[in-house]
């Protein structure tokens, strides 16, 4: 695997109360249709809170505050390797769908019932045995 096929990605993980803000992935894109966490490929020399504030303000013109990392895992796709990096995030505005994506707040344990990408299973088995405030 070349470096080219390594992409690095951060991810937003936005909690109000036991809810959490997801997105639905557009056509004609990898992994098209499932539910993700917002964020996106971080650009060389660009840190990882600089990629999600830039990120989501592309994706949802809202400004948001990047915490503490929750995650980091790597999953490897016939064509590519994920490195996802999920970080705790406050939105700091109202979210818009800029792109036109599907966008919604989901209880806790309503995760399950959704489609994510197989790269997202060890942030979902965290997220859904947490009970606490974070």
């Amino acid at each position: 695997m070349t470096d080219s096929q390594r992409i690095v990605v951060a991810a937003a993980v936005i909690r109000r109360g036991d809810e959490y803000f997801v997105t639905r992935r557009h056509a004609g894109v990898h992994l098209e249709g499932y539910w993700e966490f917002p964020g996106g490929k971080c650009e060389p020399g660009e840190s990882h809170a600089e990629c999600l504030v830039r990120e989501i303000q592309e994706e949802l013109a809202a400004p948001i505050r990047v915490g503490e990392e929750i995650l980091s895992v790597a999953h490897d796709y016939p064509d590519r390797v994920i490195e996802l990096r999920f970080f705790e995030c406050d939105l700091l505005g109202e979210p818009r769908a800029m792109l036109g994506q599907e966008m919604r707040w989901v209880a806790r344990q309503d995760l399950a019932s959704l489609t994510f990408p197989p790269a997202d299973a060890e942030l979902l088995a965290v997220l859904t045995r947490t009970t606490g405030a974070t």
